[in-house]
């Protein structure tokens, strides 16, 4: 048995040899070698054919060449290897005589290549997911691995239902254009969203947690719906902070599954959580390794303490908190570093804060990527860090939360890399420029001027250098305006910004005064810092205002007041400000003085002076929410003339009481006026003073509603006796609730307020609503 299956196999192995030679054999991929006899030498290999690709180049990937013998398995690993170089469509391998004769059809060469059918996608972002290029060799596999990757894509994007089919366009010269057809289908968004594991909240309030949304009627601009697989893990994040920032220091959220619906519609959404215990603050100490900061003087920052529940986030904030300290204190190089202890049976957590000395790290190098058009000096100035300083941690934050404050930019990251030598680091800054320029066409309705038109034009970062320049047109019932500006926020590159306005100006007063105004003229500007925090700016202003088309049943004080007059003015206005954000601040205080002083030429003498301030405390601490703000404004300001009679002030310089300043009270409603006429006449001395609490709404934050409520104090005063004028000096109060809508057409403000304390008359105001739209 075993001698003839030997003997099989020998003739099956020498059928090639025994066979004629004018059988000439061709050797093709999964057939075998033509027979020809074994013996022989390989005088020649020809190649047949080709087109681009050199004979030299083809003959380089055979096993065999001019001298070797006769060998049928090299020959069909030389087939192989031509075809693994994917050059070649076809390739056979045949022997005629002593030559070996190889003939190819080349592959391809790709042309061009196409999507069509795409909307939802831009070609520059499906492009750079193929491998196939222009004058790259096209093969099928190339073509279905593209495919595949353009699929991974439009997955990633929530569309599992795309389908996309490679065409091949055949051209001449052996070219191919490559089209990928492309139908997008729509969405899977997250139908559902679910939580295993939580006992102490409830779903509702963890999905306010989440990045991730379900898919709603009222979510036509958000993508937060749309499932994508890297939204999960930063979701588990987002759950485990708020579990720790609640107490439970050893929550774990062990799973995030998404299971696509049958009809591949959508998905459900499911977080598994181990919520673990709730712990409360045990012992809290600082222990200091520093010569010159004794523990005594960082107790003073500590915000955490012993009772309170753990709250993760807050030990991080310590950290830094402590850090900047010791630094304020004279020590650069400081490392903090927290010890936590558990009594996980008196589910208490006891925090030791080691303050010790840190490695000495300097700043060797600052660079900056990203400013395709912001030149590097403008960044550069917004740095509170120079190359060469001691790093510090917490000017680096500052510096960038400056260059955010800029609004030249969508994304700005500062990020420090190892330099190169241990005692040296690098600040990576990167970032994302965003559109500066702007043509805006608007309308809307304000309480205030009426129905609005507006059309403007604005370059706020010109040729990148950051003058802003701007010119606008505002057309309303009952104000109209046309103004230039141009500001240098750092002139000659120094600590200096100036800039200069243009304006004409008409107001329409007669429904609260009795007359129009008209003003026209320029003002110039300049201002500096003393320091982070504090900051100083002076204007000079010449305009000449009229005040025309009295009602014939105005006030007498106010005909007394009609015609023209010069104002020649020079103010000043000095800022101290710690807020956390200047566009939109949760934390910290802002402080203002101005003085206008008028005289200095013109018609009217007067001096006048204003100090208000804000105070922001965040409640996201207490409540998990950094929408929860209380703020706290006053202002007091007071003006007097001076030069005589004839150059007393005028009804257009005085304050105002009402509206803006105190809700539940009509523009210009509180304060003096005629006791016939009912005009205001406005007031040399006002004080007010507003307590709003912002909070979210129990609607999705995607909405972007914020609701407010209220409680406004003011009081207006000051104007000569005469007859038939009212003036008390006693305190105005309203109160309500407000929503502010930050909609894709604008922010809209609608408030309802009371006027709980007022004046028999005093004119009030219930509804107030603001609305303003760029497009």
């Amino acid at each position: 048995m075993h001698a003839t299956r030997a003997l099989l196999l020998a003739a099956t192995c020498l059928m090639p040899v025994l066979l004629p030679p004018e059988a000439a054999a061709q050797t093709r991929r999964g057939a075998p070698a033509a027979a020809q006899p074994a013996n022989g030498v390989i005088r020649q290999i020809d190649v047949e054919g080709n087109q681009r690709i050199e004979a030299d180049t083809v003959r380089s990937y055979m096993l065999v060449q001019p001298g070797d013998a006769f060998d049928p398995d090299r020959l069909d690993r030389s087939l192989r290897t031509l075809f693994a170089t994917g050059l070649f469509r076809d390739v056979q391998i045949g022997r005629q005589g002593d030559r070996v004769v190889v003939r190819v059809q080349e592959n391809p060469i790709v042309n061009q290549v196409a999507f069509e059918g795409n909307s939802k996608l831009s070609d520059d972002t499906l492009r750079p997911e193929v491998q196939l290029r222009p004058r790259a060799v096209f093969t099928p596999a190339a073509a279905q691995a593209d495919r595949q990757r353009l699929l991974e894509l439009y997955a990633r994007r929530g569309r599992f239902a795309a389908r996309i089919e490679p065409k091949v366009i055949e051209r001449d010269q052996n070219r191919v254009d490559l089209v990928f057809e492309i139908t997008e289908g729509d969405a899977a968004l997250i139908s559902r969203i679910n939580f295993v594991g939580n006992e102490n909240f409830s779903d509702s309030r963890l999905k306010e947690i989440v990045s991730s949304r379900e898919a709603a009627w009222y979510r036509p601009f958000s993508s937060s719906d749309t499932y994508e697989p890297e939204r999960l893990n930063f979701d588990r994040e987002l759950l485990r902070r708020y579990y720790q920032r609640q107490g439970y220091a050893d929550v774990n959220v062990t799973g995030a599954t998404a299971e696509l619906a049958p009809d591949r519609s959508g998905f459900f959404v499911t977080y598994t959580i181990n919520e673990g215990p709730r712990y409360r603050v045990g012992k809290v100490e600082i222990t200091s390794g520093l010569r010159n900061v004794g523990p005594e003087r960082l107790q003073r920052v500590m915000e955490i303490s012993s009772g309170d529940w753990y709250d993760g986030d807050a030990v991080e904030r310590m950290v830094q908190t402590l850090t900047d300290e010791a630094n304020l204190a004279g020590a650069p190089f400081v490392e903090v570093e927290p010890r936590i202890t558990r009594d996980r049976e008196g589910r208490k957590v006891d925090l030791v804060f080691e303050v010790k000395e840190g490695q000495r790290v300097y700043v060797n190098r600052i660079d900056i990527t990203g400013n395709t058009r912001t030149q590097d000096r403008v960044i550069r100035r917004e740095f509170r860090i120079a190359e060469g300083d001691a790093f510090n941690a917490a000017q680096v934050r500052r510096s960038r939360q400056r260059i955010r404050d800029l609004g030249y930019f969508q994304d700005v990251q500062v990020n420090p890399v190892p330099g190169a030598t241990p005692d040296q680091v690098n600040l990576n800054t990167n970032v994302v420029e965003r559109a500066t320029g702007e043509i805006s066409i608007g309308g809307g309705y304000s309480t205030d001027a009426g129905a609005l038109a507006d059309l403007g034009l604005r370059e706020r970062n010109i040729l990148g250098t950051g003058v802003d320049a701007r010119v606008n047109t505002t057309l309303a019932q009952r104000r109209s305006q046309v103004d230039l500006s141009v500001t240098d926020p750092s002139f000659l590159d120094r600590n200096l910004a100036v800039g200069i306005d243009l304006f004409y100006v008409v107001r329409d007063l007669t429904d609260y005064s009795g007359y129009e105004e008209r003003r026209a003229g320029f003002s110039l500007r300049a201002g500096y810092e003393f320091n982070e925090r504090l900051r100083q700016s002076w204007s000079y202003t010449l305009s000449r205002r009229n005040v025309f088309n009295v009602l014939d049943d105005a006030s007498i004080y106010i005909e007394e007041q009609s015609g023209v007059t010069v104002l020649s003015q020079i103010g000043q206005t000095l800022t101290y400000d710690t807020r956390d954000s200047r566009l939109d601040p949760r934390e910290g205080y802002v402080l203002r003085l101005g003085t206008d002083l008028a005289g200095l030429g013109g018609d009217v003498n007067y001096l006048r002076t204003r100090v208000d301030g804000t105070y922001y405390i965040p409640f996201e601490r207490l409540l998990g929410d950094p929408d929860y703000v209380l703020a706290l404004s006053a202002s007091v300001g007071h003006m007097f003339s001076y030069g005589g009679k004839e150059k007393d002030e005028r009804i257009i310089d005085r304050f105002f009481l009402g509206g803006e300043n105190l809700r539940g009270f009509a523009v210009a409603g509180a304060g003096p006026r005629d006791r016939d006429t009912t005009d205001s006449l406005g007031g040399r001395t006002i004080w007010t003073q507003t307590t709003e609490m912002r909070f979210p709404l129990p609607v999705p934050s995607e909405l972007g509603l914020l609701g407010r409520a209220f409680i406004d104090v003011g009081s207006l005063t000051g104007i000569d006796s005469a007859p038939n004028i009212v003036d008390d000096s006693a305190p105005r109060v309203g109160a309500g609730v407000g929503i502010s809508w930050r909609s894709p057409f604008g922010l809209i403000n609608i408030d309802l307020a009371q006027a709980v304390v007022k004046k028999s008359y005093d004119e009030t105001q219930v509804f107030r609503f603001g609305f303003g739209t760029r497009f």
